[in-house]
């Protein structure tokens, strides 16, 4: 990657007009997308092309010196990509590929297969399972977020009464229900 020369905040392969209707077409799209800060950064890199001064610039779109600066910095450094609105990545994942594949096999085999009492999955036991097989703690509210990237889903047993007559049960909700339903 070649530098500007000194004086210059952007190089000149960058200042070509194939660059300069590339960085235009990027503002009108940043526009129409109604992206402030894509718009507002391209705006400012064409008016230092164009020969404006920072300052006016950073007056003109309302921000620091130093924003016009490193808005600069970034097209130099990338092009129009380094003025993308981007979403920020956030940490890395604290189990492994390996390790989530294992979890849901685990979580898939159930409960009583990982050595729990219980025949129904809780929150807190998947994450003690995680804790205890790969060494890795998360928040007991985090785990139903996990699991939903695993694939799966929360599911809540019905009630039901045990010594209940089921073929009444059907009769009510066939005949009685709807009839309550109605009025």
């Amino acid at each position: 990657m070649a530098r500007a020369r000194t004086g210059e905040a952007i190089r000149t392969s960058l200042r070509t007009k194939a660059a300069v209707s590339r960085l235009m077409s990027f503002v009108a799209e940043a526009e129409r997308k109604g992206d402030l800060g894509e718009w507002r950064r391209g705006r400012a890199v064409l008016g230092y092309i164009e020969g404006r001064r920072v300052i006016d610039l950073a007056a003109e779109s309302d921000v620091t010196r130093g924003s016009v600066n490193r808005w600069l910095q970034w097209y130099d450094a990338t092009g129009i990509e380094g003025l993308k609105t981007l979403k920020a990545a956030g940490p890395s994942p604290k189990l492994q590929t390996d390790q989530r594949s294992q979890l849901a096999e685990l979580v898939e085999a159930g409960p009583i297969a990982a050595g729990y009492q219980s025949g129904v999955w809780t929150g807190p036991m998947i994450k003690d399972l995680i804790a205890d097989r790969f060494g890795v703690e998360y928040h007991v509210q985090y785990v139903p977020q996990l699991l939903d990237q695993l694939g799966f889903s929360v599911q809540r047993p019905r009630k039901r009464l045990a010594r209940a007559d089921a073929e009444q049960q059907r009769t009510w909700m066939r005949v009685k229900f709807p009839a309550i339903k109605k009025s």
